[in-house]
């Protein structure tokens, strides 16, 4: 496990060698079942997530349904940023839709670290300003998309989640029921 975290660690920034091992060791690695609930809505978030395996949904309850807003697989975040930042009510729930192995943060952690390790800023830093570029290209693209399209990107960006993810909740992620989300798949099928 530290072999992955250091693996993720110099692929993405440049801390020094033992720093990054010493960081390795610090971070807080905890394993959850899936079905957990790792944040619902009305609390305030005080853990951030990082996956090294496992799969977590983010959801929001609109009138009674659940409506899937993203999934978060191995080496990316799953943060509640208003609420962990700035401590008000999540709006949006955390659950792991399979067994996962999270590294789990606190802001009082970041700043321990932060200050021990001041080169760990910039490389978070860098890694946050990645994953909100991605957010909002993902963002435009879902919005300017059909189901259909969304369902072709899903498929090239993450075809592992076909397989990872219960397909009513695909479904609820690219804005369709799951009745129209099976015509999709048959439609595409055919056309294959």
């Amino acid at each position: 496990m530290e072999d992955q975290i250091l693996a993720f660690i110099n692929q993405n920034g440049e801390l020094k060698p033992e720093e990054a091992r010493q960081i390795a060791r610090l971070l807080d690695v905890r394993s959850y079942p899936k079905g957990t609930v790792l944040l619902e809505e009305g609390e305030i978030s005080r853990e951030c997530f990082f996956i090294l395996k496992g799969c977590i949904r983010k959801y929001h309850l609109v009138d009674g349904l659940e409506k899937t807003t993203a999934f978060y697989t191995e080496e990316e975040a799953a943060v509640s940023f208003t609420s962990y930042g700035q401590s008000v009510p999540a709006d949006h729930f955390f659950a792991c839709v399979e067994d996962c192995l999270l590294i789990v943060g606190t802001p009082e952690q970041e700043e321990r670290m932060y200050k021990e390790f001041p080169d760990l800023l910039e490389f978070t830093r860098n890694i946050m300003q990645q994953d909100l570029g991605k957010t909002q290209n993902d963002l435009a693209a879902f919005i300017s998309s059909s189901p259909e399209e969304r369902y072709l990107k899903l498929l090239k960006n993450k075809p592992e989640l076909v397989s990872r993810v219960p397909q009513h909740q695909l479904a609820s992620y690219i804005g369709v029921t799951p009745e129209s989300f099976s015509r999709i798949k048959k439609r595409l099928m055919k056309k294959a």
